[in-house]
């Protein structure tokens, strides 16, 4: 039997003119909850894709939820260069012979490489595993099996163990067997070997007490290769090669010609592979009118990641098509992020470089009556797009167009007093194809280009070009610039230019900040915060500035993936997850008191100073030498004035009246006195005594600094404390999100006690404070005086919550 090539196109949409109902009621007649659909809607090509499916499948009138999330999943999902081949899917899926989605993910699989070919059906068939009824017991079988080979893990971790790695020994057994019943007879499994869950089972493995301290060497190393993967998944799979650009991956939908299927000629293709010998061609393309934020990480992650895994080349162009809006200081500032964060351009380039290419295709654009020179205000063209209305002056000749640009060109026109517009299709689905401005006029010279030209192409006009003309590969960008496809391959098809692949992935969205560069801005302008690399942002260099890693950041962004998945803001803690990972490998160990309280040891010679070892790395061998540091221990010490109470209670590890602690690498002291102030509240000091013998054994341990001689205060440093900025998750989404600003982003603490060791620390050198979290050396110290941020504590709120 034979699948015979049908385009089914024309008939649904002769349906859907038919069918009654809002595409919402028609999403949840499918099953959908109200939440999905209403994102759904939200994306307008992931509304008509499954609106599309809907009515090919014939379930208008509604059907069950594993159908209906089936037929999301292809909605999503489907290979477009398939597309032919869907209604036969379709069919599949409604008699339920397609029903999990291992099935529907082995389906895509094989359409994707079968294409627009056609297929035999019992092929297809076998390799989704139609018909295949794996049994409750054949599960239980595959589930023995695979506790057998790893019993010994599973003792040995019990509720540690990755269950998703026994799911997928299981699932390489019988991979159409239903995911409930596997997940079920593991979990079942598991309880019948090892019981009932204990308080240990509960706990974090410390797998950093098993590892040595990083050295220098080490350290050098991470940072030079950023993107080291902690798992073996390569999220750079989903990509086609470059010499797979023939196949048809979009569909661009008119009002007044036929559907635009998005591919290259093998004759366009060919030039183009023997231009890049078939490589990957990627570019990163930041507007410099501001500094980079950390969802740029994931843009150079993906654009530089994708070119390094497949041994291509990654431009950095920047995309200054704004005079107004950039400076050579956003310049400077962007070449110096891409390459802090580990990444080497195959070149720098600007858009500005091609300004001559763009205009002479500006001007092929009009002979070719794709483009016209429009007279209308802002004003009235928001207004004519609003009601689809044609400019009057859409259908002038094309020598007038051409005439007026050339004066738009050499000046003679003012400013706002004319634009050229492409002639797209103002009756479209899609707002991207009103009529989109090519080039304005503005008297202002270009920090690239000088004071050459005084019209300046749209980003909607040249970034599709210069993708062409830079011969790129994969156009790679976030899902906001999805509606853009049909202006960015129309205007390469009526220019008979190559055209790269494009694909979306869903931006970075962290909780608790703000990422719009608009918004940034006004922060930095009104000074709220102190300026673009204020630790409390979210931009690369407060990051850096507070100490994070590109190591840790890229290792963030390589674990959230690389989806389409719209809806999702990353906690915070998630990072801060990467960071200590990052940091408890790589920051010594310190001591440093914030809020001093001064204890005096009052059996201890008051001229006698101890250099005791104290550790940079808590499994530091003994014999190594350079693992320890030298502290001094005197007479008069100090500790936190949070380590010291008046009442003593059980769960309470810290000094009290009588009570005994070990101060960290020297001595247990109990306290014998306390000296209060004269309004009898105030602690002014505690006496103590100090068993030089070690003998006795106190549950509490606490840090200290020591007066390094006689009366002489330890090293005073400047400590910085630093909090989530706004209060709430999504401050964004608030009205008055200026309200929003957490009060306590930002605490200085100036009279804090370090050990001397700390004295020679240079601007960006980090550490742990021990019992406190870790920290860096701030730009702001002087010779005299050192300033610390705090990178992040030491409680980590990520891996206990699991999100």
């Amino acid at each position: 039997m034979r699948v015979v090539k049908t385009n089914g196109n024309q008939e649904w949409r002769r349906k859907k003119k038919r069918a009654q109902g809002t595409p919402l009621e028609l999403f949840l007649k499918i099953g959908l909850d109200e939440r999905t659909a209403r994102n759904t809607i939200a994306n307008n090509k992931v509304t008509n894709n499954l609106t599309a499916v809907i009515h090919e499948a014939g379930v208008t009138e509604g059907c069950n939820r594993t159908i209906g999330n089936l037929l999301y999943t292809v909605a999503t999902k489907y290979p477009a260069n398939a597309v032919i081949h869907r209604p036969t899917l379709l069919g599949y899926i409604v008699s339920t012979k397609i029903k999990t989605p291992a099935q529907l993910e082995a389906a895509f699989s094989f359409l994707s490489s079968t294409a627009s070919e056609s297929f035999e059906l019992n092929e297809f068939e076998e390799a989704c595993g139609v018909g295949v009824d794996v049994s409750e017991e054949d599960i239980e079988q595959a589930v023995n099996e695979v506790f057998k080979q790893n019993k010994g893990s599973i003792l040995e971790l019990r509720y540690r163990i990755n269950v998703g790695d026994l799911f997928g020994h299981v699932r390489k057994r019988l991979p159409w067997a239903d995911p409930r019943i596997v997940k079920k007879l593991i979990d079942a499994k598991l309880y019948e070997l090892l019981g009932e869950r204990t308080a240990a089972d509960n706990e974090k493995p410390s797998k950093q007490k098993k590892e040595k301290p990083a050295k220098v060497e080490d350290k050098k190393v991470a940072d030079e290769n950023p993107v080291q993967p902690a798992e073996d998944l390569n999220p750079f799979l989903i990509f086609p090669n470059p010499e797979e650009n023939f196949k048809v991956h979009t569909e661009v939908f008119f009002s007044n010609r036929p559907v635009l299927r998005c591919c290259n000629t093998k004759e366009v293709l060919d030039k183009h592979l023997k231009r890049t010998s078939g490589k990957v061609y990627t570019r990163f393309p930041p507007e410099p009118n501001g500094y980079l934020h950390i969802g740029h990480a994931k843009a150079m992650f993906v654009s530089f990641g994708l070119a390094k895994e497949r041994g291509g080349c990654c431009y950095l162009r920047y995309d200054d098509t704004n005079p107004e809006a950039e400076k050579k200081e956003y310049i400077d500032h962007i070449e110096e992020i891409v390459e802090w964060m580990g990444w080497k351009p195959f070149k720098i380039t600007y858009t500005s470089d091609y300004f001559q290419e763009l205009y002479e295709l500006a001007v092929e654009l009009i002979r070719r009556g794709h483009a016209y020179v429009d007279h209308q205000t802002p004003e009235e063209i928001k207004e004519y797009r609003e009601k689809k209305m044609d400019s009057p002056w859409r259908d002038r000749p094309i020598s007038e167009s051409l005439e007026l640009f050339e004066e738009m060109r050499r000046g003679m026109i003012e400013e706002g007093k004319a634009t050229l517009r492409m002639k797209q299709d103002m009756q479209s689905d899609n707002g991207n194809m009103y009529d989109l401005i090519a080039y304005r006029i503005k008297f202002t010279p270009h920090p690239h280009s000088g004071d050459k030209w005084c019209i300046y192409p749209s980003y909607d006009y040249a970034h599709c070009i210069v993708d062409s003309l830079e011969d790129i590969t994969h156009s790679l960008c976030t899902l906001e610039f999805e509606t853009r496809r049909a202006s960015y391959y129309w205007l390469l098809d009526v220019l008979d230019l190559y055209q790269p692949y494009v694909w979306e992935y869903s931006r970075l969205n962290v909780t608790n900040t703000v990422m719009s560069k608009r918004k940034l801005n006004f922060l930095v302008t009104n000074k709220h915060v102190d300026g673009w690399d204020d630790p409390r942002l979210m931009t690369l260099a407060g990051l850096k500035r507070r100490g994070v890693t590109s190591t840790a950041i890229n290792a963030f962004v390589r674990g959230i993936g690389i989806t389409r998945s719209d809806c999702s803001t990353i906690r915070l803690e998630r990072l801060e997850y990467h960071i200590r990972e990052e940091l408890n490998r790589t920051a010594p160990r310190t001591m440093v008191v914030m809020q001093p309280l001064k204890v005096v040891i009052s059996n201890l010679d008051s001229g006698l100073v101890m250099d005791l070892d104290a550790k940079k790395w808590p499994d530091a061998s003994t014999e190594d030498s350079s693992a320890f540091y030298k502290v001094p221990f005197s007479r008069v010490v100090y500790i936190e004035q949070s380590d010291f109470r008046m009442k003593d209670s059980k769960d309470y590890y810290g000094l009290a009246p009588g009570k005994s602690v070990l101060l960290r690498y020297a001595f247990p002291i109990k306290c014998t006195e306390v000296v209060l102030a004269d309004d009898n509240k105030s602690i002014v000091e505690i006496r103590a005594e100090y068993d030089p013998s070690k003998k006795t054994k106190p549950k509490g341990v606490i840090h200290w600094v020591a007066e390094p001689s006689r009366e002489v205060d330890p090293l005073s440093i400047e400590v910085r404390l630093f909090d989530k900025l706004f209060n709430s998750e999504n401050p964004a989404e608030l009205e008055d999100w200026l309200a929003d600003v957490n009060p306590q982003s930002r605490v200085v603490i100036s009279g804090a006690y370090a050990v001397p060791s700390l004295r020679d620390a240079a601007a960006g050198d980090r550490f742990q404070f021990e019992r406190l979290g870790y920290f860096v050396v701030d730009k702001d110290s002087t010779p005299e005086r050192l300033v610390f941020n705090r990178t992040v504590t030491l409680r980590d709120n990520y891996s206990k919550s699991g999100k």
